[in-house]
Parts: C-alpha cells; structure tokens; sequence
C-alpha cells in the first residue's frame, strides 16, 4: 500500500515521537537513510522515490497461523513491540 492511499482522518490518529539521538547518531541515521535508499540517476528535483510511499506492516506466525498482523498506516508507524513479542509468545 502507498502513503498517498492512506486516509487522512487514520493518519490523524497516529501518535509519533522523534527519537531521543544525540547529534552524533541524528548524522549516522542520516548517513545511513542515504546509503539505503538510493536516489535514481533519472530522478528529477522534488520527486519522492517510489520506494519513500511504500508502507510496511509486522506479523507473527507460528506454522501456518497468523498469530498478529499490523498494517502501517504512515511511514514510521508501528506497534508496541511488547504487545507483539507478548502475542508471540504466548504471554498475553
């Protein structure tokens, strides 16, 4: 699913905190973001990288049972990974 096919009232709803990094980390994330997500060659000034608007999900399977399934609803969105591992695990 793309960003821009998210609904803007559920993006709303999304509650998100930068990192506490100091300086130095704030330049390795950057550094790396780079290194990752490469710029095509043919790629003009202001356009997003196809790859930018994708977003992701988490699951926990056990078999063949999908024991949790999370669909991002904005980029940097996800779950309480304690409620996952707890889900996984069999402690919730």
């Amino acid at each position: 699913k793309s960003f821009l096919d998210t609904d803007e009232e559920e993006a709303k709803k999304v509650k998100m905190a930068a990192p506490d990094l100091s300086m130095k980390q704030w330049m390795g994330y950057f550094g790396n973001v780079g290194k990752l997500s490469p710029i095509p060659k043919d790629m003009k000034f202001g356009e997003v990288p196809e790859g930018v608007l994708r977003l992701g999900g988490t699951f926990a399977v056990s078999g063949n049972e999908v024991l949790y399934q999370w669909s991002d609803r904005v980029p940097g969105d996800h779950p309480v990974i304690d409620d996952v591992i707890s889900i996984a695990t069999g402690t919730n």
